[in-house]
């Protein structure tokens, strides 16, 4: 396969799959996982960093090289978003912030209308803002607007395994939207990784279908592997669907014409 990386907030990468640190029974396994995944971002809710913490600090497993993702997990309107978003920056954590406003306790679905006055507030203040929505191309258009470095649509209610539910939503914004975007949320099996990949998704983030396998550090190599050849799927242009048999080879030829 060609090399080929993908660029985000200025910085180059060459894995399309991103990881998370939630859910693990054992926070330790975190640096076989993203050795094992290839993935060089990461994300982690601010809620859980305790830099002051001798014991029990998620960032202590959190390998160097890997590219931090903090995400404002736990906010109900732009406001509480921003202000953790600025808090991730002052504790030393970067300035990408993953943005999530969730006022729905049932389904947990994003509020777009917060999410884009939260990243259009963040743009402007130099932060490389990656906003999780519904997929949305209203939302998704709004988010363009407001400065947004991706778009990360949700495959399905977060945290469910449950697939690429919102496939043909997604595949709009792939059409339609001149920004990365990245899927989250739902993706339970790498083959859902890979059929989002092979449909032109520029990456997948991907957390609880890892951290809740029986065998993290294997799961985390299979999704590594199925994103990966989803985009190679996708580079060499898939043949053309068709509704009638196709033969393979000429119907010419038969022995009885002999």
């Amino acid at each position: 396969m060609r090399e080929e990386s993908f660029e985000i907030g200025g910085l180059k990468l060459k894995s399309r799959l991103f990881t998370g640190t939630g859910k693990y029974a054992d926070d330790s396994v975190i640096p076989g996982v993203c050795e094992a995944s290839g993935s060089q971002v990461i994300t982690v809710a601010l809620r859980r960093v305790d830099l002051e913490s001798d014991t029990g600090n998620v960032m202590d497993f959190i390998p160097k090289d890997m590219q931090l993702l903090p995400n404002t997990s736990g906010a109900r309107t732009a406001e509480e978003a921003v202000r953790i978003a600025k808090l991730a920056r002052a504790m030393g954590c970067g300035n990408w912030i993953k943005i999530e406003v969730i006022s729905d306790n049932k389904y947990l679905l994003p509020d777009g209308y917060e999410t884009a006055k939260a990243t259009e507030i963040l743009a402007e203040d130099g932060f490389v803002v990656l906003p999780y929505v519904n997929a949305d191309l209203y939302i998704a258009r709004s988010l363009v607007d407001a400065g947004a470095a991706a778009v990360m649509p949700l495959g399905a209610p977060i945290g469910t395994n449950r697939g690429l539910k919102t496939k043909e939503m997604v595949r709009i914004l792939i059409d339609e939207i001149d920004l990365p975007i990245i899927v989250d949320a739902g993706i339970g099996r790498p083959s859902e990784a890979c059929e989002a990949m092979e449909m032109g998704a520029d990456a997948v983030l991907v957390n609880t279908a890892i951290a809740t396998a029986s065998d993290p550090i294997m799961m985390a190599r299979a999704f590594g592997q199925a994103v990966e050849a989803g985009r190679a799927a996708y580079l060499s242009g898939p043949g053309a669907k068709h509704s009638m048999a196709q033969a393979s080879s000429p119907l010419t030829g038969f022995l009885s014409e002999g």
